[in-house]
Order: structure tokens, then sequence, then C-alpha cells
């Protein structure tokens, strides 16, 4: 568990300690599925310890660049080496991917069609530094993408199971990153992840709690919670943004009695604005509550102070819905 009040290292990811956690495991990942793809190949901007990419460069030392801090160069490299018939695994910040490269990753990557994945770290709230590297809009701006699949795993099992997903997949990709030691939090024996599906992971009907990312596992912990105060709360886990899977979330909203959306990512234009365009177009008429960062940049911090003060920690979320 991150020490209270300390500012976490840059790059360094928040773990809970409630849960087994692996280590690396996009990098980790990535390697077993080099180890039969010859054509896979991994970039960074200058940013490979803090992306876990480490582990595939030490494997693959000669399919390796290091571009340095020039991400328009990292995605039109990427793009270049993908129309000679490579695989490319391009790593940096979400926040350096979506506002520097921006149109880069639009018109190089998406409008082409171009075969290259782009693999962002520090999503959301999971960094002390504050605006300049706290990709809280990543989601809202890549799906606007046409053609960008937009994917924010849950855990150290759906990173690893999505990073082989969209090595199979046949087009550019947006996938956010959580790093170092990564909880374990969906089982690896019975769970699989499917590019463009969204999973049931608790039953429960009074409260419907729709969920991305990271926050499933918190989540799912405060549905464990007000289960033992008597609310029974289910669980969907919708780890891909894009393509969106609006008939199971209708399906999902429609039995229960209220609806309860938590991201890590501000409420506007992410999860609850795709959940609330969902319900009005299923006509599926439920109440709405949305969990998430407010319309501002985040000052600097510690991670579990800066969480609990915008409402993504598990006690925040138990509160929140009791409170309404």
């Amino acid at each position: 568990m991150a020490e209270r009040g300390r500012t976490l290292a840059m790059g360094e990811d928040e773990a809970t300690g409630a849960r087994d956690t692996v280590e690396a495991p996009f990098g980790r990942a990535l390697v077993a599925i080099a180890r039969q793809r010859p054509e896979i190949v991994g970039l960074t901007a200058d940013l490979g310890k803090y992306t876990d990419i480490l582990p595939f460069r030490d494997a693959y030392p000669d399919r390796f660049l290091n571009i340095g801090m020039a991400e328009q160069n990292l995605v039109a490299i990427a793009a270049g080496l993908a129309r000679t018939g490579k695989l490319p695994f391009a790593t940096t910040y979400g926040v350096f991917a979506t506002r520097r490269a921006y149109d880069y990753i639009a018109i190089a990557l998406a409008h082409s069609g171009v075969n290259v994945k782009i693999v962002a770290g520090l999503p959301g709230l999971t960094t002390g530094y504050g605006g300049t590297h706290q990709a809280i809009e990543d989601l809202a701006l890549m799906r606007m993408i046409p053609g960008l699949v937009v994917i924010d795993p849950c855990d150290a099992t759906e990173i690893a199971q999505a990073t082989a997903a969209i090595a199979d997949y046949d087009g550019p990709v947006y996938m956010r990153l959580l790093r170092g030691k990564v909880p374990v939090v969906l089982d690896p024996a019975r769970y699989r992840f499917e590019i463009g599906k969204a999973q049931q992971v608790r039953e429960g009907g009074a409260i419907g709690f729709i969920s991305t990312g990271m926050m499933t596992e918190r989540t799912l912990d405060a549905a464990a919670e007000l289960e033992r105060r008597g609310v029974s709360a289910g669980v969907l886990h919708v780890p891909t943004i894009k393509p969106f899977d609006a008939a199971t979330v209708a399906a999902f909203a429609a039995e229960v009695d209220r609806v309860v959306t938590v991201e890590n990512h501000v409420v506007a234009g992410g999860l609850a604005s795709l959940v609330a365009e969902t319900l009005f177009e299923h006509g599926v008429s439920k109440p709405l509550q949305r969990i998430g960062l407010p319309d501002r940049f985040i000052e600097c911090g510690s991670v579990p102070t800066l969480q609990a003060r915008y409402g993504l920690t598990t006690a925040a979320i138990v509160a929140t819905v009791i409170a309404a």
C-alpha cells in the first residue's frame, strides 16, 4: 500500500495491498507473444522504464527503439514500421499520446487504418504530478477518433489478455496501462477479455454499478460493503470504451433500480457519457449517478490523498451511493 501522504515517484502506480499483484504484466505478456510473433516491435518515447516495456527490450533488443521525447515522431515511426509489415507497440504516457500526438494518431493511424498499438501509462488520477501528467480526459479524446479501438483494463489479468487480443486485432488501438505491481482482481482461469464486450462480474439488483479500468476493483469492493449493509449491488465491467457494448449495458441497466457509473476519468465525455447516451437511445429510464473526476485540472499531491479527495476510493464510492 502506498504510504500515507507520500507522492509516488514518476510512473509509479498505487497498489491497494489487498490483493496479489503481478509485476509488469504488460511487458511480460508482450515478451510471451513476441516469441511467436517476430513482426512485433517495441517503441517508447524515452519512457521505457515507466511503461513496463523494458522486459521486451531486454528480451529483444534488436526489435526495440527509444525514439526520445518526441511523441509525434513515436507515432509516425510506428506507422511507417506498420506499413513495412511490422506490428508496433508504442508506449508513452497518456497525456503525451493524446495531447501532443493527437493529430498523428487520428491521421497517420486511424484515418489510414494502420496496425499500431498505443499503450499509455499514468491513466487518470494515478500520479501526483498534477495536470501535466494526469491523463484525465484521454478516453473522451480517443473515443472521438473514427476507427480507433479504446481499452481501459482493470487489472493484471486483463492487461495480459488485452495485450494478446490487440496483437491479434488488425487496426489501431489505444490502451491505458496500469504498471508496476498491478493487482489481480479478475480470475485468470475464468475471465476472458474480448474487444468490444462488457462483462457482469457481480450479481445484484438494487444498485447497478457500471465501471471501467482500475475502478472496477474498487467498485467490486464497494459492492461487497454495500451488501454487508443490506444493499444489493451488481457490477458490470466495461473494459472497451470503443467499440462500446451498448446492448449489454442497456440490458444490465434495465434490470437494476439505479445505475451508478464509476471511472478514473472526468465524468464528461467518458464512460458516464456513453452510458447516458446508451440509456437514452435504448429507452431505458433509470436514475443515473456519475462517480468520476470533475471538469478541472487536478492539483499535485500524494495519490491516496487526491483519490480520496476526488471520490475514487472504495470508501468514497460507498459513501456517495449511501448518501444518494
